[in-house]
This record gives structure tokens, sequence and C-alpha cells, in this order.
């Protein structure tokens, strides 16, 4: 059956049509508007569709910035890349949100470190799970980026002009690395102990600095409270802002360097 409008049901669709169309105009012609999107926006009042204000849409997005407008087709292939670098990535954001529930629950003393895991794991609700999630992906990270790096290497894509970013994928295997480490001996039990012992007494064969370098990670001449709370600095803190400054390196030197290279 046919359906028709009530007389002056049309009128107030219509009035209330051209509110949201004045609200609308007055919202995108603010200057608090204006200030947050930038000429060329789609959002901003005016917007016509150019060949300069898409470039703009390019340039001033940070999204669109980063990822190229024209992809090669190898380049989505998941059997030339593997994707083992966004799994690298994704891993280290899913250590960085599990990193940040576990410290909740923890105090890096050596009174109480061992005790807040237990406690973690027995009475905190999803804290095993939480944990072990963090364990796993730590591991799974180490792997990744190892696998990332014999991939680019199998490739050749370490060759001119990406050799800058070569050595900045060495850096971040390394960093990678200690990161793993560092967090290995929070739990302050027997292996941890013992790591933190072999570890900084490596460390301490460095020639001309060794002993001095030794000494600051230990926060003294012996293992204590003082040395769990330096690396749990430098796991929680130091660590991570580094990575994250050469992973921003890393991703903006891909996009200027021509993308993903190509196969041989």
């Amino acid at each position: 059956m046919a359906t028709t409008n009530k007389p002056g049901k049309q009128p107030l669709i219509e009035k209330l049509q051209q509110q949201a169309s004045d609200l609308t105009a007055n919202v995108q012609g603010s200057q608090a508007w204006n200030s947050i999107f930038r000429p060329g926006s789609i959002f901003r009042k005016g917007y016509t569709d150019s060949p300069r204000n898409r470039s703009y849409v390019i340039m001033n997005s940070v999204l669109y910035h980063l990822h190229p407008v024209k992809v090669k087709r190898h380049a989505v292939k998941v059997s030339y890349t593997l994707c083992l670098g966004g799994l690298s990535f994704f891993l280290f954001i899913l250590l960085t949100v599990t990193g940040i529930f576990l410290m909740f629950f923890y105090r890096p003393t050596a009174a109480q470190a061992w005790s807040d895991i237990y406690t973690l794991q027995t009475s905190v609700t999803f804290g095993l799970l939480v944990r072990n999630m963090h364990r796993w992906a730590a591991h799974l990270m180490v792997l990744s980026v190892f696998l990332h790096m014999a991939r680019v290497f199998y490739h050749g894509a370490y060759k001119a002009p990406r050799e800058f970013n070569w050595v900045i994928g060495v850096i971040l295997l390394q960093l990678t690395l200690l990161l793993s480490f560092t967090g290995y001996l929070l739990p302050w039990d027997q292996l941890a102990l013992w790591a933190v012992t072999v570890g900084t007494n490596m460390m301490g064969y460095t020639p001309v600095f060794g002993e001095q370098v030794r000494f600051v990670l230990l926060g003294g001449v012996e293992i204590g409270t003082d040395t769990l709370l330096r690396w749990y600095v430098l796991h929680v803190l130091m660590l991570p802002f580094v990575i994250v400054i050469f992973m921003a390196i890393h991703f903006w030197r891909v996009r200027k360097d021509g993308g993903i290279s190509g196969p041989l």
C-alpha cells in the first residue's frame, strides 16, 4: 500500500534539514573548526574537488602522508614481505598495552618484585593471561624482527639507496634484544639474578670503560634493589622511547627511499 505524508509534516522535515544545514555551515565556518582542519581538507567549508585540493588532503593528513599514494604491485604480496615488518610493529604495540597493565601491579624493589608477580598471576583478574601475552609477544617480536632482517638481506633490500635504513634496522634489532633482556630480570627470581650477573660481568669486560658501565648498570658494586630499579627504568622508559624514535625514522626512510624494494 502506498503511504502519503500528512499535511504539515513535509515542511517540518524541510525546516529541520535547513536548521541542520545551517548548524553544519556555522560549525565548519568557525575559527575552532578551521584551526583543526587545514586548507584543502574535505571537512573544511567550501571544499572543491580539484588536483590542488587533492594534494592538500594528502599533505595535511598524517595517515595519508605516511601512506604512499601509489604502491608497487609486489609490495602488496604477502609472499614477498610476509608482513614481518608490520607484525613486528603490531607486537610492539601489544607489548606497550600489556606492559602498561602490568605496571599497575608491579613494584620494582627486591623485597616486593617477586611477590607482586605471584599476586598478579594468582589474584588479579586476567593477570596471568596478560603476563603471558606480554611474555610471548616479547619472544615473537625478537623472532619477527630477526626474520624481517633476514628477508631484507635475502632480497637485497639493503642496497642503495637503502643502506642507511639497513643500519637503522640493525640498531632496532639490538634495541629489541636489550628490551627483551631487561624485561627478563624484572620478576627478580633466580633466573633473573643469574641473568644480571652474567650480563653485567660480560659488559664489565668492555675495553676502556667496562667497569664504569657495570657500576652504572648495577647501581653499585653488587646486585641489589638499585640494580632492579635501573633495569626497570631502562625497560619501561628509556629503551621504548629510543625504539619509537628509530621506528619513526625507519618508516620515514622506507617511504623516502621509494617504498618496499622490488624482487630480485
